[in-house]
């Protein structure tokens, strides 16, 4: 994601509490040799988070439909692939898997403004705009808050998906170990 310099390392206990809270799931690709391939987690948004109030006070600045967002949604807090690995069709695999069975209505994530993989990915999933060029507390940079209803229709890469094996644990965690490289 290319954090600024000095929030990679405050973002490690972020990540630690996030996955203690109430409806957490993760799923990692790891490849042959058990590298990490890539990642993505998230859980029930709720008031009382960070996100969740940020999200608001950009409803209350913009106005609009945002509030309607906010009543029963699944947060996609991470999703993260080698830079080297981009463009394999992983990310789809590892977003579809994650959301894979989510009882929300809506799925909710934040990502920097700018023309790159993710939006592709986020848009040909048919993720809308929530709002745009918004700028969280703590973070110059722009982001674009974009969700769509669950679940994820199988348009587009459902056969790639069948190519990730691994099932949730106690833990709430999944192993995604795609055979070979999707397209």
């Amino acid at each position: 994601m290319r954090y600024p310099g000095g929030v990679g390392q405050g973002r490690i206990t972020l990540w630690e509490e996030h996955s203690r809270r109430a409806h957490f799931d993760c799923v990692v690709a790891v490849d042959g040799n058990d590298a990490i391939r890539g990642l993505a987690y998230g859980y029930q948004g709720l008031p009382g988070q960070w996100w969740f109030a940020e999200v608001q006070r950009g409803a209350r600045i913009r106005g609009g439909d945002v509030e309607r967002w906010l009543t029963d949604f699944f947060e996609l807090t991470e999703l993260h692939v080698r830079p080297d690995t981009q463009g394999s069709g992983l990310g789809e695999i590892l977003l579809r898997r994650l959301l894979d069975g989510r009882t929300e209505r809506d799925v909710l994530l934040s990502t920097p403004e700018g023309e790159n993989r993710a939006w592709r990915l986020y848009r040909r999933l048919g993720f809308q705009d929530v709002l745009r060029d918004y700028r969280f507390t703590g973070d110059a940079r722009p982001f674009g808050v974009l969700g769509r209803p669950l679940p994820l229709d199988g348009s587009s890469g459902a056969s790639g998906a069948s190519g990730a094996s691994g099932a949730s644990g106690a833990s709430g965690a999944s192993g995604a170990n795609p055979e070979q490289d999707p397209a």
